[in-house]
């Protein structure tokens, strides 16, 4: 009998064991992961300088052929919504919990894990492309975190003078000849320091209705979404053609092209607030 009962709290323990292990590997279930995939057209992204054999080269609509070397943008301000057409805000007033810098030459930052989403059946994302305008201030007391990320060396996503962040950071090369292609975009003022007003608004909402609903609850939903810059030069909005210069239509570096000249990028990137919604955001899977 003693063995018996031996027999029994070693398979009981065995059990629990075992059942414990299980739980650990489980993805936790109210988390939803964005997986961001950057590409030209439908083939990812591999940067490389301007001679660089492996970098994926892509051709605009205007015979522009072009490669990247950097390619960096932010995303913040992401609500879900459910089937039912209810919104859930993800810290959506807080940059240190709601907002990402997507580098591409960090893979780690293409995966973004949203925690603590209630439970429930989604069919629709909407994000914003860069900071909106009442937080787009470079405030280091109240968003430590992501005024860190932000800022890195190696990220650079802060305009120079100070007054807010970039949006989106795209460094290459373009034309046979390889000439530096250098395009950042990001929200402008105007006035003198201490007086300023709001100039270019370069914030754009993104919304994308999802392939399939992402269901939080039983298992933790991966939303692939897709960034295809080939829409950089030819967009929905704008067909582009890079030029350099010091001319009011140059726009191939960002000391020289002007605020007119921007906007197009961000029309083409970011959609234009009215007849584009995503620009070249779309949803390529959901995985339940």
């Amino acid at each position: 009998m003693k063995n018996l009962k031996n027999y029994l709290f070693i398979s009981a323990f065995s059990l629990a064991l075992i059942s414990c292990s299980k739980s650990d590997d489980i993805p936790v279930a109210n988390n939803v992961t964005l997986h961001f995939d950057n590409t030209f057209k439908n083939t990812t992204i591999v940067l490389g300088d301007a001679t660089s054999s492996n970098a994926t080269t892509n051709t605009s609509a205007k015979g522009q052929v072009h490669h990247f070397s950097e390619l960096k943008y932010v995303i913040s301000n992401i609500r879900l919504i459910k089937a039912d057409g209810s919104e859930f805000p993800y810290n959506v007033n807080n940059l240190d919990q709601g907002a990402t810098v997507i580098n591409h030459a960090k893979p780690q930052t293409l995966d973004y894990v949203l925690s603590n989403i209630p439970a429930g059946e989604y069919k629709q994302i909407k994000f914003g492309l860069g900071v909106k305008p009442e937080l787009n201030t470079l405030d280091q007391t109240k968003f430590p975190k992501f005024y860190a990320e932000a800022g890195a060396n190696d990220t650079e996503m802060m305009w120079e003078w100070g007054t807010g962040y970039r949006f989106t950071k795209v460094e290459g090369f373009y034309d046979t000849d390889n000439k530096e292609m250098s395009i950042h975009t990001g929200s402008t003022v105007e006035g003198t320091e201490g007086a300023y007003t709001q100039g270019i608004d370069a914030y754009r909402d993104i919304t994308l209705d999802l392939t399939a609903n992402a269901i939080v609850g039983r298992k933790a939903p991966k939303i692939t979404i897709k960034a295809d810059f080939d829409k950089l030069l030819s967009g929905k909005i704008n067909t582009i053609i890079l030029s350099t210069g010091t001319g009011m239509g140059d726009n191939a570096t960002p000391n020289i092209h002007t605020a007119a000249q921007m906007v197009k990028f961000v029309d083409n990137l970011g959609g234009n607030g009215s007849s584009d919604l995503s620009g070249m955001f779309s949803i390529s899977s959901v995985e339940n």
